[in-house]
């Protein structure tokens, strides 16, 4: 038995990596914070799978999608690409997948021709992004005090 098998059987099947809330004395609510097997998850944990998942959240075209599709409705990916200026082909592509993996969109291809897709929310996608679409407002209304406090910032260590 390798010390991760160990390790797992003394925690009920959890990875050690994933049991930390508790060390911090944050109160895990299990009905949130399970997974498969009743696994507790931590993003503060290294390996704790949570972990990736939370990275791939945070990339900010995941975001602008998902924030594109709450406030837009279901939308073809030319009408998505055109909403979230800047994003290439490829790195809309690949944030796509990524939420459609994840459960959180849904890809529905029409059969026409030429064949028409179309992106949409799940459930979990529109709780994320209700979650989200708060943050990118807070952003809007301050982004000019940041970008002054950058500035300064810049101009006090040397920076250009």
């Amino acid at each position: 038995m390798t010390t991760e098998e160990a390790a797992r059987a003394r925690s009920g099947g959890q990875p050690a990596e994933c049991e930390e809330p508790a060390a911090r004395g944050e109160r895990a609510e299990p009905a949130e914070r399970e997974g498969r097997g009743g696994q507790e998850y931590d993003v503060f944990a290294r390996l704790c799978p949570s972990r990736d998942v939370f990275a791939e959240l945070a990339d900010k075209w995941s975001m602008l999608i998902l924030m594109s599709l709450l406030g837009c409705g279901p939308q073809r990916f030319s009408e998505l690409q055109r909403g979230i200026g800047g994003v290439s082909r490829k790195m809309l592509t690949q944030s796509l997948r990524n939420l459609e993996r994840s459960g959180l969109v849904l890809r529905t291809v029409f059969p026409e021709t030429p064949p028409r897709v179309v992106y949409d929310l799940l459930p979990l996608g529109r709780e994320l992004a209700e979650l989200l679409a708060p943050v990118g407002r807070w952003t809007e209304r301050r982004a000019g005090r940041m970008v002054a406090a950058r500035e300064e910032f810049d101009a006090a260590h040397g920076e250009d």
